[in-house]
């Protein structure tokens, strides 16, 4: 296997490509690597020839659907390119990436530009460099100026051009460096080596326009240059780029370039700005740690520096046939060496590191050693997983965990043949370290598996791999819904179980009192026996006799909650009561009383937030109040609009789905439990039916 030079920490930059879904990413991640000389040709996402996306499930569904590493080499600097997903389902590829990267670089369309993926991307990067590209600039209907003015509107006045398009759609051919006042001019479909050109007379007065909002933007970033800028009305060159280093460093100023992948145009000023404005580690924002498990703050500041003791943050796992498990990671202090030893202070395992990978995709080259700042593979770790630290041992540092979001979807999963239950669950824990925003449980209430998850097209994937590593085949079927039971009003009743078979009998006899708690105070039990007529060693299994019912449910077979219940009365027998008498006692005793305390089911609500283009909320807002969701505010989010509703859990089966075609692609949502409420009757109704067929089939 090749190997490839060692690059000090000053001569590394990491970014990572982000953008709404199908805008350009792995294509330009691509052109980069191609015009930088990594690859003898440029692959195409129809032909399922790139770099980026190798995996047969990215090539099959023409793509991205998980993170991946590679690096360009330019003007001595290694470019580390972090090409992450642009769907909602793979969002935790794209939080890994980010974390690691020092910069962002943003793709938006030059036909739709600000997308509602182009404002997620914007909020993970928070505050970190970045760079905006507008990208398809060879397309019809592309407009840099509407692009630029859609940037500046959503994020700001520090958004600036230091480059504009020449030509647009069929005859963009070239750009105008407005740093350097150079224009060049490209083959398109060729190497994206630009050759200086003429500047074109009609482009100057858009020149010296786009010239004066560069200088507007990087004079606001700094109170001298500002100064400066408004006593003179100009910067000197010096001053513009070395303010634009210092305000683009600083996350206060956003470049804009225009490109277009697809033609390989504009690329190699792309490469000039990642390695001349772009940090590099030492320069980027300051990396935290604590120096203990028992630490409550990440107070400890870590130097990127290559002499000093080692440490890295492990941001990606994942099995690969025929190589294992991979373990990715960046090295945030000291110099990480293939078979040296390094702690694991989360796990408190020792890990022995194999052998050191860079990456290109699938292709990898070894190393010896990767300096501070660098990012690597590594082989066959024995138990570190996603966001675990590795250091030195006798230096311990611990970094923040990855912040993945929550779960936005639910399905059950069955095998298709019995006796499979064991090879699911060993499948289900291997891909739960690797899918940082999946997660399974077996819910013993529900008696189903179910599966959490970002989206459909993820846990399709799992599904998939199921199939293809583990050799079992799985359906997803619909999640049953953890209804609740309880009461309106006060009731009593009595539970008498008594029994003679020849020998000794049982006899329990009790008379119990449910009453209506507060919604959330949960199971309430209380003695009211006195003067010994129910003796006190049968209480606690009258107690336990309630909580066993309630825990089965009484009119759908759903836990019953927010009930009082009172042991008021009884009777016992000397010989013939016994624990187990006075626990059957009581579940008789409880289920008649349930039922005359006017009983109802209560069902799940989840807070949901939903952001769309605008031109989708009346279709949005309408399909929530068909769910029974209730529209409780809406905000503006540039040309977008955050609806906050309230809608049952049944109600939200596959909504990812629903929504994606009812916003063609453009919108999401985040779900999180909020409360229980009442079921309208004719839900309820239909609960309990449903309950009573279930009970016949088992």
């Amino acid at each position: 296997m090749a190997t490839v030079k060692q690059y000090g920490t000053d001569s590394i930059r990491n970014v990572v490509l982000l953008s709404h879904g199908g805008v350009g990413k792995t294509t330009f991640a691509e052109a980069l690597l191609y015009t930088s000389g990594a690859l003898t040709r440029m692959g195409t996402i129809d032909e399922g020839n790139t770099a980026s996306d190798y995996h047969p499930a990215e090539i099959e569904r023409k793509s991205s659907i998980q993170l991946s590493l590679l690096f360009a080499e330019h003007r001595g600097v290694k470019v580390n390119i972090l090409d992450t997903p642009g769907y909602s389902d793979f969002i935790g590829e794209v939080i890994s990436g980010v974390r690691v990267a020092d910069a962002g670089v943003i793709l938006v369309s030059a036909q739709s530009a600000v997308e509602v993926g182009t404002q997620k991307a914007w909020g993970y990067i928070d505050g970190k460099p970045c760079i905006f590209l507008v990208n398809r600039m060879d397309r019809e209907n592309a407009d840099f100026s509407k692009a630029l003015k859609e940037l500046k509107d959503a994020f700001g006045t520090g958004v600036a051009p230091v480059a504009i398009p020449i030509g647009t759609a069929d005859s963009f051919h070239g750009v105008i460096d407005l740093l350097s006042h150079k224009a060049f001019s490209y083959d398109r479909g060729g190497k994206g080596l630009g050759k200086e050109v003429p500047i074109p007379g009609d482009l100057e007065g858009e020149i010296a326009e786009f010239r004066v909002q560069l200088m507007e933007a990087v004079a606001e970033s700094d109170e001298s240059l500002l100064d400066k800028y408004f006593e003179t009305g100009e910067l000197s060159e010096s001053e513009l780029i070395s303010g634009l280093n210092k305000a683009v460093a600083s996350g206060k100023l956003f470049p804009v370039m225009p490109v277009s992948a697809a033609q390989n145009v504009g690329t190699d000023l792309v490469l000039n700005t990642l390695v001349n404005l772009i940090p590099g580690p030492k320069a980027a924002k300051p990396i935290f740690a604590k120096k203990s498990m028992g630490d409550e703050e990440y107070s400890e500041v870590v130097v990127p520096n290559n002499s000093g003791p080692t440490s890295a943050l492990v941001f990606k796992v994942f099995s690969e046939e025929h190589v294992g498990k991979l373990t990715y990671f960046r090295v945030n202090s000291g110099t990480l060496e293939g078979g040296s030893e390094l702690y694991n202070p989360n796990r408190g395992i020792n890990e022995r590191i194999g052998t050191v990978y860079v990456s290109r995709g699938k292709e990898r080259f070894e190393v010896k050693a990767l300096e501070a700042g660098d990012i690597g593979i590594t082989v066959k770790l024995k138990g570190t997983g996603t966001g675990d630290t590795l250091c030195e041992k006798s230096k311990i540092v611990i970094y923040p965990p990855i912040d993945f979001p929550k779960p936005v979807i639910d399905v059950a999963v069955r095998a298709k043949q019995k006796g499979e239950e064991d090879k699911i669950a060993n499948g289900l824990a291997r891909l739960a370290e690797e899918e940082t925003t999946f997660s399974y449980e077996v819910d013993s209430e529900l008696k189903q598996t179910l599966l959490h998850g970002q989206g459909e097209l993820q846990l399709d994937m799992i599904v998939g791999k199921l199939r293809e590593q583990f050799g079992v085949e799985v359906e997803l079927i619909k999640p049953r819904i953890k209804y609740r039971e309880t009461i309106r009003k006060t009731a009593e009743a009595q539970g008498r179980h008594k029994k003679q078979t020849g020998g000794r009998g049982q006899f329990g006899d009790v008379w119990l009192r449910v009453e209506p708690l507060p919604r959330g105070e949960g199971y309430e039990f209380v003695d009211e026996i006195t003067g010994g007529i129910v003796p006190g060693k049968y209480i606690p299994a009258v107690d336990k006799g309630v909580a066993e019912i309630m825990e089965k449910g009484v009119i759908a077979g759903y836990k019953v909650v927010d009930m009082r219940v009172a042991i008021y009365d009884g009777s016992f027998h000397t010989v013939d009561s016994s624990e187990m008498a006075f626990k059957i006692a009581a579940h008789l005793g409880i289920k008649a009383a349930f039922e005359k305390a006017d009983p109802y089911i209560l069902e799940p609500i989840d807070n949901v937030e939903i952001i769309v283009p605008e031109e989708f909320t009346g279709d949005v807002m309408g399909d929530i109040s068909s769910r029974r969701g209730k529209i409780s505010g809406m905000e503006p989010s540039g040309s977008f609009t955050k609806i906050k509703s309230q809608v049952p859990q049944s109600e939200l089966y596959k909504y990812s789905t629903i929504l994606r075609s009812l916003t063609q692609g453009r919108g999401f949502f985040t779900r999180e439990f909020s409360h229980y409420a009442e079921a309208p009757y004719e839900i309820a109704q239909k609960i309990i039916e449903e309950s009573k067929v279930s009970e016949e089939e088992e």
